[in-house]
């Protein structure tokens, strides 16, 4: 079986494909020259369907020079066409055994999570790369998903090793409030894709993170 990429600690950027693609562009390049990367995923809100497989394949490009996997966004069928490393589902999808047979066995594979453990239990059972909450904090890009109680971070802990990111309103001037949980990484779009200099922004949400992680390890 071939190698899967395995998701890095850190920032999981999140990216609108309705972004002008040369500004979409010049800002991922901008970011991964001077940052660390956990993984990028092409949120599944395409305007132009014709485009669509052209536009993942010139990301998983610039990506792929820096060993950062790509994943999909509600687009499981077309993934065995592009140079994606993955997909990553907004809920438990009702027709799992089927996908698995028409995506490559080496996809990686995520999962949004909300207050509901048996989500949680399910992404185990099943294998997946890592799962995502959503959302801790209010947020404009997050706003279909509830707050997530932090108390149900701690119990999927320990149900699962599986990487944890934390998504919804984070910026670097909140975490310091997420230094209870135990994660992975944080997962961010308009934090850093909108951002008058998203490498500087990506850098400040690393920092944060490592502060967290340091003080988590000091503390053990």
């Amino acid at each position: 079986m071939i190698n899967k990429k395995k998701i890095k600690e850190g920032v999981y950027l999140v990216v609108d494909p309705q972004m002008q693609k040369t500004v979409l562009i010049n800002k991922l390049k901008q970011i991964m020259e001077k940052n660390e990367i956990a993984a990028v995923q092409i949120w599944g809100n395409f305007k132009n369907a014709d485009n669509k497989i052209s536009l993942i394949n010139e990301i998983c490009k610039v990506c792929e020079n820096y060993k950062v996997p790509v994943l999909l966004n509600n687009n499981w069928d077309i993934l065995k066409q592009t140079e994606a490393s993955g997909e990553h589902f907004d809920e438990i999808p009702n027709n799992f055994k089927e996908i698995k047979k028409n995506i490559p066995s080496n996809a990686l594979l995520g999962l949004t999570c909300n207050n509901n453990l048996e989500t949680v239990e399910w992404a185990d059972k099943n294998n997946l790369d890592y799962i995502s909450f959503c959302s801790l904090f209010p947020s404009t890009t997050a706003n279909s998903c509830d707050l997530v109680d932090f108390e149900v971070i701690k119990k999927a802990r320990k149900i699962t090793a599986m990487p944890i990111f934390l998504a919804g309103g984070i910026k670097p001037s909140n975490m310091h409030l997420l230094k209870e949980l135990d994660f992975e990484g944080v997962a961010v779009i308009s934090g850093i894709m909108s951002a008058g200099d998203p490498a500087v922004s990506t850098e400040n949400y690393n920092s944060e993170f490592n502060k967290i992680k340091n003080e988590n390890f000091n503390n053990r």
